[in-house]
């Protein structure tokens, strides 16, 4: 009877043992996701200190987190992005230009661009269509006051409607007044 008392016992202890691991292990914080820091497109630098990621989420209502900066010849651009993902995309290029505005106007015009008021010395804006990985854009561009080009374009995911686009398009030029107000 004793032997079957303490093997009782021995059974009662590790039943409470085991909850009491399993209250223990429940209680344990899990390790936290990793966070990834927010550095500010500025720090890309190049053109990039032109974009700020909250003055385009106010603006477009899209959230961005990673800019890359390059230039090529007299073009500076910059690309943003959402981390981990390809689209959608915003593109700003500069380059300096001798082009006035009448030659802006008559030779830099894309067909299907309409012009834009309030924005540099001239402007337009005009929506792209989609293709190949890419879905429909909307592209603004304008002649400075201190002889530059610059191109904002904003590019969907695939899939999305062209009246995404057509949406898009008046916050885009909104973008684009934001960034000439800045230095170049």
């Amino acid at each position: 009877m004793r032997t079957r008392a303490r093997r009782l016992s021995a059974s009662l202890l590790l039943l409470l043992l085991a909850g009491c691991g399993a209250e223990a292990a429940a209680e344990t914080p899990s390790t936290p996701a990793p966070v990834a820091p927010e550095i500010p497109a500025a720090a890309a630098g190049g053109v990039c200190q032109l974009l700020d990621y909250v003055l385009i989420e106010r603006i477009v209502g899209v959230k961005f987190d990673v800019a890359a900066a390059q230039k090529v010849d007299k073009t500076y651009t910059c690309a943003v992005q959402s981390m981990g993902a390809p689209r959608p995309d915003i593109l700003l290029s500069v380059t300096v230009t001798t082009a006035d505005a009448e030659v802006f106007q008559e030779e830099l015009i894309p067909e299907g661009g309409a012009a834009v008021k309030g924005l540099g010395k001239a402007a337009y804006r005009q929506i792209r269509g989609a293709g190949g990985s890419a879905g429909p854009g909307v592209e603004v561009g304008w002649l400075t006051a201190d002889a530059r080009l610059i191109v904002l374009r904003y590019t969907f995911a695939a899939g999305q409607p062209r009246s995404a686009a057509d949406a898009l398009a008046p916050k885009l030029v909104e973008l684009a007044k934001e960034i000439n107000q800045t230095s170049v």
